[in-house]
């Protein structure tokens, strides 16, 4: 009986890589409320009170803390939506992106 069998692996193989990712950062400011920043984090990030609390005083103190990494397009997007809520409410909130190195 002849050997029906086929082999279905691609001809090449692709190695795929993973994603680069970029960090999302928060810059802080004088101006925006404390309260405020605590609600877009937990809004847009999904962060806990005391976790969004911690990532704010941070921010505060330092100048700017990394609020989480994400690939490329999912961190521009987060840092964009949460940018653009502290405008429409007429606060200089800014996130911006980097690689992550």
């Amino acid at each position: 009986m002849p050997d029906t069998t086929f082999d279905t692996r691609p001809a090449t193989t692709t190695k795929l890589e993973r994603p680069k990712l970029y960090k999302v950062i928060l810059i802080n400011d004088d101006y925006t409320p404390r309260e405020f920043v605590v609600m877009v984090l937990k809004a847009e990030f999904k962060m806990g009170e005391s976790k969004a609390n911690a990532v704010m005083l941070t921010a505060h103190r330092k100048g700017s803390c990394v609020i989480a990494v994400y690939p490329r397009d999912v961190a521009e997007t987060k840092a964009d939506r949460a940018t653009d809520l502290g405008r429409s409410r007429g606060f200089p909130l800014q996130f911006t992106t980097e690689p992550e190195e």
